[in-house]
């Protein structure tokens, strides 16, 4: 039996966007259940049109806990379960966790501490990435190393202090009040437009590094690509949505595809020199490899530049052919979904 939640802290409500999540769905649950953080805690999964076995592991962990309940999300989309989620919650505090996130022992008490200390209104930390099969262990090591993401914090770790965006985040609910919640027309790049908004309007967005969750790579190349591809996709209609939203960081991705296709024409056509674009890739990515995949069996190690070209060269495809309708589709739907706080 759970003790009684002490009233002097601010209740916290997790929510949790799923699809098909039968592999981590019930470790990502447990973590957040026995979080050391001594306020009133509920969980609110927000169930997606799942194939595997997600639904029936989500109605178990309905009847062993009262503090975990559940809402539809027939549309399958991030945003609406976020949303969904966040309506059928209660609490000021709103935790993001995803179906295959695993939240540190003292990740909320953490967060709730942060947002009293900082005034911000949204913080966040590291997305750990660990695999468990010898892939996944490559694109880890890759997710968390220069070289695969840049200077991006939430990735590779930094300094506390304020962000543009932060991974996953912890919010106070007057914040998503205020904003409309996600707006449901990003289907990627969700939380770097949410947080965009909430900065525009005076908000702070604060990373720290004391906030720590375990994430679990996509499990072969073909879905890193397709996952990637997406975040470049949406992150140029974030762009063209948001003027001033983009920095040179973003624009490395597109530029190497491009500097390899010119190489690669060059070089079939032309002259071998221009072979040298591509070849110099290839040459930094297995050079990169190395101090990433420090520590890895050789197996891991060998895979880890597939798994940086497949980060960069999908991201950077995805940006370059984003098709301008998404963003119009966007415009045209400039009010996010209203979120109220249920009763």
């Amino acid at each position: 039996m759970n003790a009684k939640p002490d009233v002097r802290l601010p209740a916290v409500s997790v929510i949790m966007p799923v699809l098909n999540e039968e592999r981590h769905l019930r470790g990502a649950v447990q973590a957040i259940l026995a979080q050391e953080y001594a306020g009133e805690l509920e969980v609110v999964i927000a169930l997606g049109p799942s194939t595997d076995r997600t639904d029936e592991i989500a109605a178990e962990l309905v009847s062993e806990d009262p503090r975990v309940h559940t809402v539809p999300n027939p549309t399958g989309r991030t945003p609406a379960a976020l949303n969904a989620a966040i309506k059928a919650s209660r609490h000021p505090i709103v935790v993001r966790v995803d179906g295959h996130g695993m939240l540190s022992p003292n990740y909320i008490a953490t967060a709730v501490r942060l947002l009293e200390e900082t005034g911000a209104q949204n913080v966040g930390g590291i997305m750990h990435a660990e695999g468990e099969t010898d892939w996944e262990h490559a694109v880890a090591a890759a997710m968390t190393s220069k070289i695969g993401v840049g200077n991006a914090a939430f990735h590779t770790g930094g300094q506390a202090g304020p962000a543009e965006t932060v991974y996953l985040g912890v919010f106070r609910r007057e914040a998503l009040e205020q904003q409309g919640g996600y707006n449901e027309e990003f289907i990627r790049a969700q939380d770097w437009e949410l947080n965009f908004r909430i900065r525009e309007a005076g908000g702070l967005i604060w990373f720290s590094p004391e906030l720590r969750v375990s994430y679990r790579p996509r499990p072969s190349v073909r879905a890193l690509a397709k996952q990637y591809k997406d975040y470049g996709r949406w992150r140029h209609v974030v762009a063209r949505y948001h003027s001033g939203s983009i920095n040179l960081r973003y624009l490395a991705p597109p530029t190497a595809v491009c500097a390899m296709a010119v190489g690669l024409v060059v070089g079939a056509a032309l002259t071998p020199w221009g072979f040298v674009i591509p070849g110099g890739y290839l040459a930094a990515i297995v050079a990169g490899s190395v101090p990433a995949g420090k520590g890895l069996p050789l197996r891991a190690r060998l895979q880890i530049p597939v798994a940086l070209a497949t980060m960069h060269m999908s991201w950077g495809w995805g940006f370059l052919t984003s098709p301008k309708s998404l963003a119009k589709r966007v415009i045209a739907s400039r009010r996010p979904a209203v979120v109220d706080a249920a009763a």
